[in-house]
């Protein structure tokens, strides 16, 4: 019988689903990470929430582990590489608490608005400070929303039912998924300049990390009110906290921190600032919610081997396993090639399948693709729920099949058409590994892996030369050099892989280079 680990406080709906479903199940929260250690080997799954730290030291104590499930979205405290390598598969509740963290991001702004807080501590003091908390009406103002995922278009929908005007940043938003949130879409500055309410719905990634900062608070209007119940990191906390001393800004409310838990931060005692706990999903539903949907995967995977909301493994049948696996690896590279490459809002995705790859099943290749492409914007995505994003920001996506060959026995091309312009990336199979053949109008071969640059540039005599010397005097070694000429527009695509990545200085000096028409660092899993 499969045996399964509880270590955070879970609905008891939660132990209840594994014993119905014949699994023997032992709750023990609270335990620290050496306890937790010591008995993880007994487990075949492990059921957590945030406060479990699956490390790759407890990852390789973990002889018998098949499966973590975390209650929730984030999973950030969980080494998904380690696991992977070990062959646990990581699997989330991504829509579990949507609403929660979207009406808490609400509520967060009407707090703000009318210094609920402060006004609450100093009348319980028995003062009566009417003077003091004069607020501001929510109703008329424009609601700047960066990112407009899941929890972002809720809180879209709400804020128009306070009669707000909503102005989103996301670059995967389409024009026609804004017109059906009733949404204006703007770049990053335009919602800086015109918001007098932001609430932050983004991801942690390299290019969001620390994107509300000195320079982008300046920007702002003054008196904006700016609340983050996404994540930590988002926002430059020493810089946020001279922003409310000077009166730039008039207001912050935070749910999420740098460092948690938060017991010393720069914006504790800051003016008109409001702190919560990180409880965005803490209500009865969500985590009644979370419990349940992670309880009924995990069962439904140490049971019989179906897989839903998987970080790190495709849901394939065994049966297509060893068939699509050299071709699902060339999928998710040309997905995150061209998501990569991809700076604008996505309309369209087409999938074209040639060859003896059109004769599979091409769901999970088209899947896994989608992964590729949008996770360099988007939180928690996988192959399992990349389809359902891609629909929920309003793009496009076509599948073309033909069992024709040409030059290759079988190609995948990516296709993808933004605000923008048109791109494509079409790969191959050789001696079983991935290789790009063709990237839109030129001709190339080249493996995506490691550590690239992508580099577009007028076809003149000298440049490549001028390229390598940049680069070699700032002392980045270069492995492997790939070119292709464009067909008719004069210009020529190096990708080039490196042995390290190329720094912020680096690239910059590359961009100033004659000739160069595009620079773009690239890293492959």
């Amino acid at each position: 019988m499969a045996k399964v680990l509880i270590s955070d406080q879970l609905s008891e709906r939660a132990i209840e689903i594994f014993q119905e479903r014949g699994l023997e199940v032992d709750f023990k929260p609270g335990l620290s990470a050496d306890e937790q250690i010591k008995i993880i080997n007994k487990y075949d799954g492990l059921a957590i929430r945030s406060a479990t730290k699956v490390t790759a030291e407890m990852l390789s104590a973990a002889s018998n582990l098949k499966v973590i499930g975390r209650a929730g979205i984030g999973v950030d405290n969980v080494d998904v590489s380690a696991a992977t390598s070990r062959g646990v598969v990581v699997m989330n509740t991504p829509h579990g608490n949507t609403i929660t963290t979207a009406e808490h991001a609400i509520a967060m702004l009407f707090a703000t608005a009318r210094q609920i807080p402060a006004a609450d501590s100093s009348t319980q003091a028995g003062k009566w400070e009417k003077s003091r908390f004069m607020g501001v009406e929510l109703t008329g103002k424009t609601l700047g929303l960066i990112g407009c995922g899941n929890i972002g278009s809720i809180v879209a929908e709400r804020a128009l039912g306070l009669r707000m005007r909503v102005l989103a940043f996301d670059p995967f938003l389409s024009e026609d998924r804004a017109r059906d949130l009733g949404v204006e879409k703007g770049d990053l500055q335009t919602v800086l300049a015109r918001s007098d309410f932001i609430t932050l719905h983004t991801p942690m990634t390299d290019q969001t990390r620390g994107m509300i900062n000195k320079t982008s608070l300046a920007k702002c209007k003054p008196g904006v009110r700016i609340v983050n119940c996404a994540r930590g990191g988002l926002v430059v906390e020493e810089d946020l906290a001279e922003a409310l001393k000077s009166g730039q800004v008039a207001g912050a409310a935070f749910d999420v921190f740098t460092v948690e838990p938060a017991k010393d931060n720069p914006l504790f005692g800051c003016p008109n600032f409001i702190a919560t706990p990180h409880l965005g999903a803490a209500t009865e539903e969500a985590q009644e919610n979370v419990a349940i949907q992670v309880a009924e995967q995990m069962s439904d995977y140490l049971l019989n081997g179906a897989v839903s909301n998987a970080i790190n493994m495709p849901s394939i049948s065994a049966e297509d396993a060893p068939k699509l696996k050299p071709y699902m690896d060339l999928a998710a590279r040309l997905g995150s090639f061209a998501g990569q490459l991809t700076e604008t809002g996505l309309r369209k995705v087409t999938l074209t399948y040639r060859g003896h790859v059109a004769t599979l099943n091409t769901r999970p290749l088209t899947a896994i693709a989608l992964e590729g492409l949008l996770r360099p914007q988007v939180d928690s995505v996988n192959m399992v729920n990349a389809p359902l994003m891609a629909r929920e920001r309003g793009i496009e996506v076509t599948e073309v099949s033909n069992q024709e060959i040409e030059n290759y026995q079988a190609t995948i091309t990516v296709s993808v058409e933004t605000d923008r312009r048109q791109r494509s990336a079409s790969g191959a199979i050789f001696g079983g590994a991935p290789r790009l053949v063709r990237m839109h109008d030129a001709r190339m071969e080249a493996e995506l892996k490691g550590f690239m640059l992508f580099v577009r540039n007028e076809d003149k005599p000298g440049f490549i030369g001028r390229l390598g010397s940049t680069l070699g005097n700032a002392g980045v070694n270069i492995a492997n050099f790939h070119l292709g000429r464009a067909e008719g527009d004069g210009s020529a695509v190096a990708l080039i892989q490196l042995d390290s990545a190329c720094s912020p200085e680096v690239l910059k000096t590359l961009e100033n280079l004659p000739d160069v028409l595009t620079v773009k660092t690239l890293k492959f899993d």
